[in-house]
């Protein structure tokens, strides 16, 4: 568990050092984005046949890095747009 969790951290900051500009996420929200990139790798990964889900392999780390790469994007354009329509 804690290695699923230092994993994701790991894969959270690679993924904000990746994405382009400036973000305005806490520690917190790119450590449960990385948890959630890691765990859409590792499935997508177990869906191909290259190991299971909780096993670190090359393909799920570059998924859960590509798809925590997208889920920083979705969450500051939700948190921009919550931030427009509260002004």
């Amino acid at each position: 568990m804690i290695g699923f969790i230092v994993a994701g951290l790991i894969i959270g900051a690679l993924a904000r050092l990746i994405k382009p500009g400036k973000q305005q996420l806490g520690i917190l929200a790119t450590l449960l984005l990385g948890l959630v990139g890691s765990v859409i790798g590792g499935t997508i990964a177990n869906l191909l046949g290259t190991g299971d889900i909780m096993e670190l392999n090359v393909l799920g780390f570059v998924v859960a890095v590509i798809a925590s790469v997208l889920l920083i994007g979705v969450a500051e354009g939700i948190a921009q747009r919550r931030h427009r329509t509260s002004h």
